[in-house]
């Protein structure tokens, strides 16, 4: 995985989200961003 900022694996992580075919992008990145103690989404 290539190095990314908090902001940019957020984003990234959104997109695959979105698409039907990055699901397994998606459990990557958000195991990632898990490790890292960050929200993906805000709260409301």
């Amino acid at each position: 995985m290539k190095i990314m900022s908090n902001e940019q694996l957020v984003v990234s992580y959104r997109d695959a989200l979105k698409s039907e075919s990055d699901k397994e992008w998606a459990k990557v990145l958000k195991t990632e961003i898990s490790k890292r103690g960050l929200r993906p989404f805000k709260n409301r």
